[in-house]
């Protein structure tokens, strides 16, 4: 990833991120982009230079980027080996086509090289198809969060 290419991926991403977090109900519409980056930035402080970290571009073989993933080597909890993807995401232009498979198995395989002997992620309970892309990769639940409204 060149350094034009972080900053705009750190910006989408921090849009991307408010976004779920809002639509989760997790933060409001007003707060959602300033947290995101604040939390995107206590994960990368020294940018694409912050250690441990894995940002990886997928590219179609006439040199299109497709989509991003972004695994710390570190897991936030502090799992022994286990890594953790924090963000992954396939272009909306080219999604429905198994690039999204094909950027998560990279990622896996960029993992293990590393030393990783696991990778954990988490999926917003509304992103349906990315959790089916999880599922059918051979990832299985081993957390789950869930919500009721009381004032519903």
């Amino acid at each position: 990833m060149s350094p034009e290419e972080f900053d705009r991926w750190r910006d989408e991403l921090a849009v991307e991120y408010a976004r779920e977090h809002v639509t989760a109900g997790n933060w409001t519409a007003e707060e959602g982009v300033d947290r995101a980056r604040t939390a995107i930035a206590a994960l990368l402080p020294d940018g694409m230079a912050t250690p441990g970290q894995l940002l990886l571009v997928g590219v179609r073989a006439d040199g299109t980027p497709v989509g991003r993933i972004w695994i710390s080597l570190t897991h936030p909890r502090g799992l022994a080996d286990c890594a953790f993807i924090q963000d992954i995401e396939v272009a909306a232009e080219h999604r429905g086509r198994g690039l999204g498979r094909a950027l998560l198995a990279a990622g896996e395989q960029a993992a293990r090289e590393r030393g990783a002997r696991a990778l954990e992620l988490n999926v917003f309970g509304a992103n349906e198809t990315a959790a089916e892309l999880y599922r059918t990769s051979g990832y299985r639940v081993v957390t789950q969060q869930m919500r009721k409204d009381l004032l519903a």
